[in-house]
């Protein structure tokens, strides 16, 4: 029970939506299209940092003459219409924004992605209204193996970290969230099952489905 947990913090992709496989597939088609296979470990490489910095990632790693703007650019055009109609939440995902909401705690979210493309999936499923507070790591210095995004979604929703709860979907930002003095509940997702074990050991909590927490298999309020 996490009687005094006053926020709660949400991940986006991976997290509330179903959407890990939209960048995936992105960057199969991306790198393909330069030539390139996608690299064994691209994943862990990436899925910490900010869109900004994986666009700097690419551009030194594949040496891309593109600029910076022009890259982030395709990616989001390659994004959008799935972000806009493919792009489902996870199970019991609004219900369980519902349940805090009717539980009187504050909702934030702290995203790598674009302002654009979270818009677009929050705004198809009509749970944009949920969130008191949006954070994205292209307003902070560091990825989210580093606390900084989670910092600022605190201090905007006016709660002290030690009272918000985070809910991640990796390794590497439940670290980041914890180094911010933070609870975590790891979420499954099936893109990050082969971090499953750490991620248990990691996160204060590890929940497999929002429809757990709901039908009290997993008690976390």
């Amino acid at each position: 029970m996490l009687k005094d947990i006053k926020a709660v913090i949400f991940d986006l992709d991976g997290t509330l939506v179903d959407s890990m496989w939209v960048w995936e597939k992105i960057d199969k088609d991306y790198l393909s299209g330069l030539g390139f296979d996608v690299p064994y470990n691209l994943k862990d490489e990436i899925n910490h940092l900010s869109f900004d910095e994986t666009a700097i990632y690419f551009k030194d790693k594949f040496n891309i003459i593109d600029s910076l703007e022009v890259i982030k650019a395709t990616w989001h055009n390659m994004a959008i219409s799935e972000y806009s109609s493919n792009v489902p939440l996870k199970p019991g995902a609004e219900n369980f924004l519902k349940h805090i909401k009717n539980l009187g705690l504050k909702i934030g979210l702290a995203t790598s992605n674009s302002t654009e493309l979270l818009e677009a999936v929050l705004m198809k499923h009509n749970i944009y209204e949920y969130f008191d507070v949006i954070t994205t790591t292209n307003e902070v210095k560091r990825g989210k193996n580093f606390p900084d995004v989670y910092l600022l979604c605190a201090e905007r929703l006016g709660v002290s970290p030690e009272h918000c709860l985070v809910f991640e979907d990796i390794q590497a930002a439940v670290m980041g969230a914890k180094a911010a003095g933070m609870k975590v509940a790891a979420v499954h997702d099936p893109a990050a099952e082969y971090q499953r074990e750490e991620l248990e050991r990691l996160a204060d909590h590890y929940v497999l489905s929002y429809e757990n927490i709901l039908e009290g298999t997993r008690h976390l309020f």
